[in-house]
């Protein structure tokens, strides 16, 4: 199958450090092009893969300190997929709704995977303009907010096997690696270590929104003897740095759409011990990959009994649900099923999942 990966430009793919889409970008591409689909992404020239590279801008945006209009190269690298559609069987998409305005021209089956939050006003009101584009959403509980869109699949992600090493344990510290934010629940897993004496790394970006909330809120609190700060890290110290861990914080507070970092852990062996907000439910199994708590005290018990699970069923939970083959099998039935209609009414799945 001829497939195009559309991928935002703020990073590269993968990305150097942090950068969720781009890294499931690069994992799902390298996965269809091992099972022979002919695959072309379009990313940033900087970007590695073994599939045909478009370029869309030099650098990462992000980590390009010379851009200052990110919207005019996302425009540029939309032009050139509307240029090429013709070559393609199917075009996925991944630049959030940037691209929605010339979908009804396009001509080619395709799909979007929605990666991001769509509990905000100007989401749903988007997708209410947009109700017949065909998406995919990266978990059930994702969808809460516009449950009518045009849904054809439910896909979690997934880790290419090799990515993350497994560590049978029982490791050092607990552990908190994403990105600092007021949702991110940094503050909680600096609590939560504290009130149980044990010391707590963190591995974490801060961006420029935030960097008010950081000095203000979570600075101070790095002082704790018990508290190590790392700040951002790539892909080659994770394995690692959740390797070794005890265990994984997630304490969010916000409905997360899906939080790859609770399946970079298990792929390690590494049990979650996380808040029950979002996707956490579909992703967490309690008693094999962690443990799912409502408060804080709940986290602070709940410590104990995920340094007590065993660490290769975990690690046998990730083969078994989160590889980036199965996530590429998820993905090609979606492809098939697009290729194979013809024009109708959004061909909607039966049912969630």
């Amino acid at each position: 199958m001829r497939i195009a990966q559309v991928a935002p430009l703020f990073e590269s793919v993968p990305p150097r450090l942090y950068g969720g889409t781009e890294r499931v970008v690069s994992y799902l591409t390298e996965a269809l092009v091992a099972q022979g689909h002919e695959v072309t992404l379009f990313a940033t020239a900087d970007s590695v893969t073994r599939a045909r590279l478009v370029a869309g801008s030099p650098h990462g945006l992000r980590l390009d300190g010379r851009s200052l209009d990110h919207e005019e190269p996302h425009r540029a690298l939309l032009d050139k997929v509307y240029r090429r559609r013709g070559a393609f069987d199917v075009i996925h998409f991944h630049t959030d709704c940037m691209h929605f305005p010339m979908l009804r021209g396009l001509g080619v089956p395709h799909l979007t995977t929605l990666h991001g939050r769509l509990d905000l006003p100007e989401a749903v009101a988007t997708l209410r303009e947009f109700p017949d584009v065909p998406l995919v959403s990266i978990s059930d509980a994702q969808r809460t907010p516009a449950p009518w869109a045009c849904w054809l699949a439910t896909v979690h992600h997934g880790l290419p096997h090799e990515a993350f090493r497994f560590h049978p344990g029982p490791g050092r510290y607990l552990a908190f690696l994403g990105r600092i934010a007021p949702e991110k629940g940094c503050d909680r897993a600096i609590e939560i270590a504290a009130r149980l004496g044990r010391t707590l790394r963190i591995a974490a970006k801060v961006d420029p929104m935030d960097e008010a909330y950081f000095n203000a809120e979570i600075r101070p609190l790095l002082a704790h003897p018990l508290v190590e700060f790392i700040g951002e890290i790539g892909e080659r110290e994770k394995s690692d740095f959740l390797g070794q861990a005890t265990a994984l914080l997630f304490p969010i507070d916000w409905p997360e759409p899906f939080g790859l970092v609770m399946i970079e852990a298990i792929a390690c062996g590494t049990p979650v011990v996380a808040f029950r907000r979002g996707s956490v439910p579909e992703i967490i199994e309690p008693g094999l990959t962690g443990c799912i708590v409502d408060d804080l005290d709940q986290a602070v018990h709940a410590i104990e009994d995920a340094v007590g699970l065993d660490r290769r069923r975990c690690r046998r939970r990730f083969e078994q649900r989160f590889t980036a083959e199965r996530m590429a099998r998820d993905y090609l039935s979606v492809y098939e099923r697009l290729v194979r209609r013809t024009a109708g009414p959004c061909p909607m799945e039966a049912s969630n999942g």
